[in-house]
């Protein structure tokens, strides 16, 4: 699968100006954050040499395409929603959080292309909040990390700044494995969280492994 700009082109041919690629990394982790990765592209026919879906690429390929894509598009940044946050508010508000942090740097967007079919980053309308502040509107691109730059490029941004926060927590928590397996359920973690228990960097809401009694 290779990416390209067929579906940026689409929306700027439609009339944005500003399209950002999103795309989250961590969601289904049961320690440390949920990150999520936002590039914003504008009119343009070229990419980084390389570049694709980041669970496609080795950790020394994706780290290599870093400094290219620090000037590819117009703005990029990655937000974080904290543990305590997904506890406190679930995965899918934790998401957009984490998302609308990235997109308060970045700045004003036309539209946005979104990795999934499920669209977590528009705000539906409550009774506690019938106007919430309103979001760019929203495409939704299936396996859009292997397909569109911009996705692609928000998603290699966001893994490797997350499993570094990772790599640094590992060396407090050594553990769980952290330097490997990134927060996700390898043997290794639920091991240990049989055997130690949580850290405040697990997500407690979650069906964790507990101690033995």
């Amino acid at each position: 699968m290779t990416v390209s700009l067929d579906y940026e082109g689409a929306l700027w041919q439609s009339g944005a100006r500003v399209v950002a690629g999103i795309d989250e990394v961590g969601r289904g982790a049961l320690a440390g954050p949920v990150s999520v990765g936002v590039v914003a592209v504008v009119a343009c026919s070229t990419w980084p040499e390389g570049l694709a879906d980041s669970k496609q690429l080795s950790r020394a390929q994706r780290e290599a395409l870093c400094p290219t894509l620090s000037t590819f598009g117009v703005a990029r940044s990655v937000g974080h929603a904290s543990p305590s946050e997904i506890d406190g508010v679930g995965i899918i508000a934790a998401l957009r959080l984490a998302a609308l942090r990235a997109l308060a740097i970045i700045g004003p967007v036309d539209a946005v292309l979104l990795d999934g079919k499920h669209d977590w980053l528009t705000v539906q309308p409550t009774l506690m909040d019938p106007e919430p502040e309103p979001t760019p509107p929203v495409t939704m691109v299936i396996k859009g990390d292997g397909l569109c730059a911009s996705i692609a490029a928000a998603s290699v941004l966001a893994k490797v700044e997350r499993d570094g926060l990772m790599r640094s927590a590992h060396e407090s928590h050594p553990e769980y494995g952290w330097d490997g397996n990134k927060g996700y359920g390898a043997a290794a973690h639920l091991d240990a969280l049989r055997r130690l228990g949580p850290t405040p960097l697990h997500r407690v809401s979650w069906a964790l492994p507990v101690p033995a009694a």
